[in-house]
């Protein structure tokens, strides 16, 4: 997601009628709204292959997921959120048509300027979501997955992946994702320790 820019205060219906009207996204939180700035190629590309596969794995069952025009409620926040990628499986989203509140599964794509919202008070609010099995961070500036998933005793355990040829495990949806999948046709940032100038770009799955 991209990092919000705080405006002015609403109730959560107000806000629900005035985003109807708005010809950009607004996320909500308690209040304030704040308008989304734009993403990079490489985030928005990152998002799309992990929708497309998500759709193809998901087509067909009980669960739907959705890309970053969807809003996500989260009541015990009074919140709402537009996840660069969701699944759900709920009976009651589906007849939610302009929002979602049970999602199974939240992936947000990082940038620079979103990393620590993401990682600290975004994470904090998506815990409470009961229905949340699986949070996934994927950093858009160079290989690097994040996935943390529920335990049986209601902790989140993290799950680092860094290397391309390791595969992302949905657990919560029962898929599993190479890497080079999830970046494909992304061109990389120059590695820290490669020679300036210098960009990675990965082959596609399967490539030797």
């Amino acid at each position: 997601m991209s990092l919000p820019a705080r405006q002015s205060r609403f109730d959560a219906d107000a806000y629900l009628a005035w985003e109807a009207g708005q010809p950009l996204k607004h996320e909500y939180w308690d209040g304030e709204v704040f308008a989304m700035a734009g993403a990079s190629d490489s985030h928005v590309t990152i998002a799309g292959n992990v929708y497309m596969a998500l759709r193809s794995h998901l087509r067909g069952g009980p669960c739907s997921v959705f890309i970053s025009d969807m809003k996500l409620q989260l009541q015990q926040d009074n919140a709402f959120f537009y996840p660069d990628v969701f699944v759900t499986c709920a009976d009651a989203d589906r007849a939610q048509s302009h929002y979602k509140s049970a999602p199974t599964l939240v992936v947000e794509v990082l940038s620079p300027s979103t990393s620590a919202y993401d990682r600290g008070e975004k994470f904090a609010a998506y815990r409470r979501l009961p229905s949340l099995r699986e949070y996934c961070l994927i950093d858009s500036e160079r290989l690097s997955v994040d996935l943390f998933r529920r335990d049986e005793a209601g902790r989140w355990v993290l799950y680092p992946l860094e290397e391309a040829q390791q595969e992302l495990e949905l657990a919560s949806v029962d898929l599993r994702l190479p890497l080079r999948l999830l970046y494909a046709d992304v061109t990389l940032p120059a590695r820290a320790s490669g020679h300036p100038g210098e960009a990675e770009v990965l082959p596609p799955p399967g490539a030797q």
